[in-house]
């Protein structure tokens, strides 16, 4: 077994990778274990919407540079429900933000991340194509063991292993509870073009069969349909020209018709929590401590902050005591809030605006309308999605 005296990263995506920037800012060396192969994920094309205040995180990382030609800025976000009074506008000006927030591909962050990586690799020790295949955690470090490209079985010792693979090396670990809340809801994405260009305006839109969503990327809209499985069971099996129009009669007229919709790709959506974490010598941060409904585009941006708090936490403490409970529970201690204010913010919008209760419809349009008329309230609001709580 190899003793490494420095943190190690399970997960070389976005989270872990900021991480790992992070840490080498702070002189921090690390290692990083990525199951895929190196560029295995540049084709992806899944929609992923970053905060401003991630923004703010990769410009200081070095990355924002390298990636800032890839990225649809979403200036205005337009928020209404489906046949029912009341709407909200909130526009970056009004807040001095150049962008509520940013469009960008998966693809098209992890090559901007590795290339920023390959500038100054120093500090950072990147390993691909190893899949972490146990993971025992004692009382005096952790030990990762994972298999290497060519088949054989490695092992390393760490004062601490940090699991940012959204949760997928979790597996190996006997007697970890996860609570989860399961809604009966799938996700249906894929890139729609619209007869009126998108003019930097994100829209949310509330349905009684779940929230909906179109992000301006490149020339074309990110479609986000939620509702219940057996709705979109109905809704997946259409043709092309059936599919745009049951868009149509959803989303209605502000961007015209619906012209043309690109592959469409379906997930189930759950709220989930690590109930039960390490005390010593093990961390999880990401979609792997937590998953969220991706109304409001919470989710991944939270996993950013846990990245750079972490970053923090760890560049703050002698290397002597890297991994250590007290450290990592004051670890736990400033995420708290923000992670927990984050599930309770979106499993409240699809509780409050997924139902078509009779006085529900009535009590959203009203909660729409006095947002719109509240500027502190929508400052509020803009902050918390940009910085979190």
């Amino acid at each position: 077994m190899q003793t490494i005296n420095h943190p190690v990263v399970i997960g070389g995506g976005p989270v872990g990778l900021v991480l790992a920037l992070s840490l080498q800012q702070s002189a921090v060396p690390v290692t990083v274990l990525e199951a895929q192969s190196h560029g295995a994920m540049y084709g992806d094309g899944r929609a992923l919407a970053l905060s401003y205040g991630t923004r703010q995180v990769l410009e200081q990382l070095g990355v924002w540079t390298l990636l800032e030609n890839s990225v649809t800025a979403i200036e205005t976000i337009h928020v209404s429900q489906q046949k029912g009074f009341g709407r909200t506008v909130l526009k970056a000006q009004e807040h001095d933000l150049p962008a509520l927030g940013y469009v960008v591909s998966y693809g098209a962050l992890m090559q901007a991340l590795d290339a920023r990586i390959a500038q100054s690799p120093a500090g950072i020790t990147l390993h691909d194509q190893v899949p972490v295949t146990a993971l025992d955690v004692h009382a005096t470090a952790a030990e990762v063991e994972y298999q290497s490209a060519d088949g054989a079985v490695q092992k390393l010792s760490t004062p601490l292993a940090v699991i940012a693979d959204g949760g997928r090396s979790l597996e190996s670990i006997p007697g970890l509870v996860r609570e989860t809340k399961h809604y009966g809801h799938d996700a249906l994405v894929g890139l729609v073009q619209t007869e009126q260009p998108h003019r930097n305006i994100a829209y949310e839109r509330f349905t009684p069969f779940g929230p909906m969503a179109l992000l301006p990327n490149g020339q074309q809209f990110s479609l986000v349909w939620t509702g219940e499985q057996v709705y979109l069971d109905e809704i997946a099996g259409l043709d092309d020209d059936a599919f745009l129009q049951a868009l149509h009669a959803a989303f209605g007229d502000r961007v015209g018709k619906f012209l043309h919709a690109g592959k469409r790709f379906r997930f189930p959506l759950k709220l989930s929590k690590l109930g039960q974490t390490f005390a010593a010598h093990c961390v999880v941060i990401g979609n792997a401590a937590q998953t969220m409904h991706p109304v409001a585009g919470q989710g991944f941006n939270v996993g950013i902050r846990d990245a750079v708090a972490l970053a923090a936490n760890v560049a703050a403490t002698q290397d002597s005591e890297w991994g250590a409970a007290h450290r990592l529970a004051e670890y736990h201690q400033s995420r708290q809030r923000d992670t927990g204010r984050g599930l309770q913010f979106t499993d409240f919008l699809v509780n409050v605006f997924s139902n078509d209760l009779v006085g529900v419809g009535l009590l959203r349009g009203a909660g729409l309308g006095v947002l719109s008329l509240l500027p502190m309230a929508r400052r509020y609001l803009v902050n918390k999605m940009s910085y979190g709580s």
